[in-house]
């Protein structure tokens, strides 16, 4: 199994291409798009989504993800195995959220790549081929020499507080929901926990997007297992005026609240 993650979009035959790569050398393969619509040139919200969706896939998945400004420079280009999964891409931190513990490679040797690679399309005439070839059964190994150290992100921590934690916003998908970096056992660890971020003050988490009146906002653990909030029917980010970096918090009432 293949999966293919990527700020290309649909409107250009780019992520065709790939695919077409892919099913020349390992015609076996099942291709599973992730996602193409990545904002472009966002490697922290690629590096995101990977994080959060390889963990559906079986032991053994080859996931190849390419959000890549850096492409034709000096940025190395990397195979790594994390966690029983292969991870192709280039090494400016793409995959290093979900591969926190990993065995790498950087990609050198041209016998698994097209024969003529570009300096602006490594997703097809590299990343492509090295993918297929490690569902064919090569050996990470034999890919180029070992790479002790990747570029690697930093995940915005929740920190605690004297009277609760705060933590941030990370990303926001398509429906204007905002994800938190707070995840349920966080959340857990604070007594009669009351929620702020921005205009939006709630004290309790709620079942369903649904349990909210239609507008209002409504904070539940969503399916990317972390806190958001969100709005019945509209947009949390437009409603509240808030995105990605901005700051939530939780606290603790006091019996006079």
């Amino acid at each position: 199994m293949i999966t293919l993650l990527t700020d290309f979009g649909l409107t250009d035959p780019f992520v065709g291409m790939m695919k077409g790569v892919i099913a020349g050398i390992c015609p076996d393969a099942h291709l599973i798009d992730l996602t193409h619509d990545v904002p472009p040139q966002d490697v922290f919200a690629g590096a995101f989504f990977l994080e959060r969706s390889f963990r559906y896939f079986p032991a053994g998945s080859v996931h190849v993800a390419v959000v890549d400004p850096g492409v034709g420079t000096a940025r190395a280009p990397l195979a790594l195995e994390a966690h029983g999964h292969h991870f192709v891409g280039p090494d400016n931190g793409l995959l290093s959220l979900a591969a926190r513990r990993y065995r790498a490679v950087r990609l050198a040797q041209a016998s698994f790549f097209l024969e003529h690679v570009s300096h602006t399309f490594h997703g097809r005439d590299l990343f492509a081929p090295a993918a297929a070839h490690l569902a064919s059964g090569v050996s990470l190994a034999r890919f180029g020499p070992p790479k002790k150290r990747i570029v690697k992100l930093s995940w915005p921590k929740p920190r605690k507080t004297r009277r609760g934690l705060s933590g941030e916003i990370v990303s926001v998908d398509r429906f204007g929901n905002l994800i938190t970096n707070l995840s349920p056992a966080l959340f857990k660890l604070v007594r009669r926990p009351r929620l702020f971020a921005g205009a939006f003050v709630c004290d309790q988490v709620s079942p369903s997007y649904g349990a909210a009146p239609r507008g209002a906002p409504v904070a539940v653990f969503g399916g990317y297992g972390l806190l958001e909030i969100a709005a019945r029917d509209a947009s949390a980010a437009q409603l509240l005026h808030l995105g990605r970096g901005d700051r939530v918090q939780v606290v603790e009432r006091t019996t006079s609240t």
